[in-house]
């Protein structure tokens, strides 16, 4: 099996959990996932109505294939194209708004925006300041390197040469996951992904800490130069992030578990994560 027929295989594997309902058994990150409902578990509840209101969409339009800007400067991406599917199904009118990822939960806590998109990880202590909706995707954490690396072919042989440093974005689970890998002082954190990758293609790092799901949006933006080099885990659920005690949770859940059930989701999955 080749490199990119095993990346592909892992991939499928992973958003096919969603489906079935269940994890991976991936690598400890250093935090307990117990946010188990992924949108198809439950048949959907009542779609609401929400009278055509505005609905405020926080993005980083720094996050492909989640969210990121076209040659012409239009945001794209699977965020867009299901905050748009959403609204259509609930009556409401989306409004995108660029938002750093560098301090965003206690932004969505004090109702800066309605809903936060942005491939979000679902965690315990996340929860305690936010609301979520279920589990739209269930990805793991890899090594995204520059084409043809051969100084290494796991986390372990990365992890075991000092000489080594990775890249990744502040305050996520990447930048925990690198942590616990190489430690703080082999990990260079920066604002965006982009600026992460960007140190990997001009080789001030060694490798990029990231999703699957991302790492396979910047392969695509970068043909030729990057590729997915090993899997660090595999049980990550992504989920929508809302202002505590919102109302706008269930609908939005209801809409999800609708889009599960007929089809729409997975589609909507396969377009962006899987092309």
């Amino acid at each position: 099996m080749t490199k990119k027929m095993l990346i592909l295989f892992v991939l499928l594997f992973t958003l096919l959990l969603v489906a079935c309902g269940g994890q991976a058994d991936g690598g400890d990150t250093g935090d307990e996932l117990d946010h188990t409902v992924d949108c198809g578990e439950v048949e959907p509840g009542d779609l609401a109505d929400l009278g055509g209101q505005e609905i405020f969409m926080a993005v980083e339009n720094a996050y492909p294939p989640f969210n990121y800007l076209d040659d012409s400067g239009v945001g794209i991406g699977w965020d867009y194209d299901m905050g748009r599917a959403l609204c259509e199904m609930l009556n409401c009118e989306p409004v995108f708004m660029e938002a750093a990822w560098d301090g965003i939960f206690p932004a969505m806590a004090a109702g800066e925006y309605d809903v936060l998109f942005d491939g979000v990880t679902y965690l315990t202590e996340r929860d305690e300041t936010v609301d979520f909706s279920c589990a739209y995707v269930v990805i793991g954490q890899v090594l995204l390197v520059q084409a043809g690396e051969a100084r290494f072919s796991s986390p372990e042989e990365f992890a075991d040469n000092e000489d080594l440093v990775t890249s990744t974005q502040i305050s996520t689970t990447n930048e925990t996951v690198s942590h616990d890998l190489v430690g703080v002082d082999r990990t260079t954190s920066f604002e965006d992904f982009g600026l992460a990758v960007q140190a990997l293609i001009s080789g001030d790092v060694d490798a990029v800490v990231t999703d699957t799901v991302t790492a396979l949006g910047f392969i695509g933006e970068n043909p030729g130069q990057l590729e997915i080099n090993s899997y660090i885990t595999s049980d990550e659920q992504l989920a929508l992030v809302f202002q505590p005690g919102s109302e706008l949770v269930e609908a939005f859940t209801n809409a999800l578990h609708q889009m599960a059930k007929d089809g729409s989701l997975e589609a909507m999955n396969d377009k962006w994560f899987n092309p």
